[in-house]
């Protein structure tokens, strides 16, 4: 059974990996694309997107995926006691995930993850059955596939010409909907092979904790985390540098080759500092007890990662506050925390009220063909993205 600490655990990470998400996207919300893949001009906005790649980018989705193969297995676990089959509660889910992912992706957000969990969620079925061992093994396969991807990406990246169309995002819902469809295969693609290996990575170490009961205060993978951390920092720090310097354009053009280790770099870098992150969350989740404002938040992820794309195109759209291009990249970070926790606040207080965020509501209601009711003020462990 699921212990207070290790719902606490969990929660707390979600949200957090929520909030770096959100610092993470918010940008391609708020900017044309062209000035999102170039070099800032000031000194401040090249500071905050050096910041920004160096601590945050592929780090908090790994969290992010790391909870959802954790899910995995409460789920399955779930089923088994109940006596109801697993893989018919499994596709629905991945169905409706699938769904509401292509909704996002063309009426919020185009860097949608959604679809790409669906897709990814479909792969690991079949090692499902995988013991913790073999599961970290499948996992650490991921980093040279996630390099080799990201080699061939840099390769398409040189090629490709970005079309500049009207208003696009900053125009009305109607003239932003059109730009979504428009670049959402290009950014599909694109995700499948900057996130898509290690993401399922990420999946199979979630799975493993779950077999392996890693969220118990003095579990042996706790204790392993522990002890390789500081290599871990010393290691991962550096890579993280060497792959913003790349991205900000810090990297002198004839260096290619350096600019291309950078980028490539993250493969490893990324997971290395998600797992100092996820040791210093849990550090800190053993101290602190989550408000229950936040648990019920945390309980309730894809409501959150939902309502921060609706905030964000509200901000930036012109059928909002009209604000589109017109912050830069050291304002678009205090911009994103504000989003992130008003979010998480909403999706708090409705979850407080109803027992369950409103697209909870409907998966978990898909999930098991409508043969249950949400419970109020309580959600099972496994019911979040």
């Amino acid at each position: 059974m699921l212990g207070p600490e290790r719902n606490t655990a969990v929660d707390l990470i979600r949200l957090l990996a929520l909030v770096g998400i959100c610092v993470v996207n918010v940008p391609f919300l708020a900017l044309p694309v062209e000035t999102t893949l170039a070099a800032p001009e000031t000194l401040p906005d090249r500071l905050a997107v050096f910041a920004v790649e160096a601590l945050f980018q592929s780090k908090f989705f790994l969290l992010f995926s790391f909870l959802f193969g954790w899910g995995l297995h409460v789920q399955e676990a779930s089923a088994r006691r109940s006596g109801a089959s697993f893989g018919g509660r499994y596709g629905r889910r991945l169905g409706a995930l699938a769904l509401m992912g292509c909704l996002h992706a063309v009426l919020v957000f185009t860097g949608d993850i959604l679809l790409i969990y669906a897709l990814l969620g479909l792969l690991i079925w079949p090692f499902l059955g995988l013991g913790p061992r073999a599961l970290v093994r499948l996992a650490g396969a991921m980093i040279p596939l996630a390099a080799i991807s990201l080699l061939g990406l840099s390769v398409m990246l040189t090629e490709v010409t970005l079309p500049v169309e009207g208003a696009g995002l900053g125009g009305g819902f109607i003239e932003a909907t059109r730009a979504r469809l428009h670049d959402w295969p290009e950014t599909l693609g694109f995700l499948l092979l900057f996130q898509g290996p290690l993401a399922f990575g990420a999946f199979a170490l979630g799975l493993a904790a779950g077999k392996s009961d890693f969220f118990s205060p003095d579990s042996p993978g706790r204790r392993a985390l522990r002890r390789a951390v500081p290599g871990l920092a010393v290691a991962g720090i550096p890579i993280n540098a060497l792959y913003a310097a790349s991205m900000g354009g810090l990297i002198p053009p004839e260096q290619e080759l350096l600019s291309l280790a950078g980028f490539v770099g993250i493969a490893l870098g990324g997971p290395m500092l998600s797992a100092v992150y996820l040791h210093l969350m849990l550090g800190l989740a053993d101290r602190l007890r989550l408000p229950g404002i936040l648990q019920a938040a945390g309980r309730n992820s894809l409501s959150v990662y939902v309502l921060q794309g609706i905030v964000a195109g509200f901000v930036f759209g012109a059928y909002g506050l009209g604000l589109f291009d017109r912050i830069g990249w050291a304002g678009l970070v205090p911009v994103s925390l504000l989003v992130a926790a008003l979010a998480i606040l909403a999706v708090g207080l409705i979850a407080r009220r109803s027992g369950r965020g409103p697209l909870e509501i409907v998966l978990r209601r898909v999930t098991y063909a409508g043969k249950t009711r949400p419970r109020p003020q309580a959600a099972h462990p496994g019911d979040a993205l």
